[in-house]
């Protein structure tokens, strides 16, 4: 058996933030990081829309609004530091109609008390300027949004994890996790550590490795599957940066956006269906487990009660390019059915509670000895950094 200072259960951005951040801040190389898959990032990390996200969205005081707004300048700061390409572009927030202009209003009031610097309310002719093609009455500007991989963020601090001596174990299956006195043994299908300080990261898993360690867990994983479309290359002049709708306070989700990639290349997307496997990147994935943990959780219900018209329109959006067409259209109207091809997919790890309330905060649960990161959707990937140094500071209480 080998002791650590610090064990980090998964290998996605956070995971890695953390292992990171630790190393950096306690001058300590006994850290090991334990991943399932063959590389660092492979899911949630990497399948996402690479927007560097300032924290407009979230409620003033929640960790996700304190988080973003820190981790967005540290994120630059990095990529800057190493290289890693990412561009500041700004995003417009569009109203498309009068009803929503209001909202746009009570959004920038939120952003500016969250921290954000320059929003400005733009009318439409003012809004052409940024985005030519974008039809609204009204938009927010963000000045401070932007674009990365967040792969190549992962892969970057893997490296430098590696080369401060930590270490980073790949294709590990977890068996079991045990309390031993004041410290947590975590059993793997070849090796054992002990150690004082030990962090669940496990994004789509995190609530099965709650259970595995502490026997329950308060919340439940539920996948959801984000689908894209790729804009066809000669129609991506139609959109120069980011542009987002403005979110419809009925439903839980941001609705169907516009993103120019890092790359170049323009998605559209995402929805948010159900999905019947944790990693289910195909239609029509099915996992045994997945699927029951998800239909036999009476969370589920309750949220599909409390939101049926969202989750309705969203299984159509997914059945039916044309419908999922008509909501870009509400943004840019000169892209056109046959401009769409298919393009990502990503699996979202939303917590639900039994109650059916969407988790809408980043959430820990801590005891001795053992912290668990249970929620961190969007803006998880921006705020990774920030979000490291929160974990540490909840260790160290």
């Amino acid at each position: 058996m080998e002791e650590k200072d610090l064990v980090v259960i998964g290998g996605g951005i956070i995971g890695l933030a953390l292992a990171y951040k630790w190393i950096c801040a306690k001058k300590k190389d006994s850290v090991v990081v334990l991943e399932k898959e063959k590389d660092v990032g492979r899911h949630q990390s990497s399948h996402n829309s690479g927007v560097l996200h300032a924290g407009l969205y979230y409620s003033p005081g929640s960790l996700k609004a304190k988080l973003a707004v820190e981790g967005i300048r540290q994120m630059v700061s990095f990529c800057k530091e190493n290289k890693i390409a990412h561009e500041i572009c700004g995003k417009l927030v569009v109203a498309t109609e009068e009803r929503e202009v209001a909202e746009l209003h009570r959004l920038k009031k939120q952003g500016e008390q969250n921290g954000l610097v320059g929003l400005r309310i733009l009318d439409a002719q003012e809004m052409r300027k940024i985005e030519p093609y974008v039809r609204g009455v009204a938009a927010i500007f963000v000045p401070e949004e932007g674009i990365v991989d967040y792969r190549q963020v992962c892969l970057e601090l893997a490296a430098k994890i590696e080369s401060m001596r930590g270490k980073i174990l790949k294709e590990v299956k977890i068996t079991g996790i045990e309390k031993k006195g004041k410290l947590w043994e975590v059993r793997t299908d070849g090796r054992s550590f002990l150690t004082s300080n030990l962090v669940n990261c496990a994004g789509l898993h995190s609530d099965r490795i709650c259970r595995m360690a502490m026997g329950s867990c308060p919340l439940r994983i539920v996948p959801f599957r984000g689908e894209y479309f790729e804009l066809k290359q000669d129609k991506t002049y139609l959109v120069k940066n980011l542009i987002y709708p403005v979110p419809d306070p009925r439903f839980p989700f941001l609705g169907v956006h516009l993103t120019r990639m890092i790359n170049g290349k323009v998605e559209a997307g995402p929805n948010a269906v159900l999905s019947l496997s944790r990693e289910g990147y195909n239609k029509g994935s099915f996992d045994w487990k997945d699927a029951f943990d998800s239909l036999t959780y009476v969370g589920l219900w309750n949220f599909l009660k409390r939101y049926p018209l969202a989750a309705w329109e969203e299984w159509k959006k997914s059945s039916n390019k044309r419908l999922f067409c008509r909501a870009v259209q509400k943004l840019v109207p000169a892209i056109k059915e046959e401009d769409l091809g298919r393009g990502a997919v990503g699996i979202r790890a939303q917590a639900l509670f039994p109650d059916g309330r969407l988790v809408n905060d980043f959430l820990f649960v801590k005891e001795e000895g053992i912290l668990h990161l249970l929620n961190a959707p969007s803006p998880g990937a921006t705020a990774s950094l920030a979000i490291a140094d929160e974990l540490i500071k909840t260790l160290e209480l």
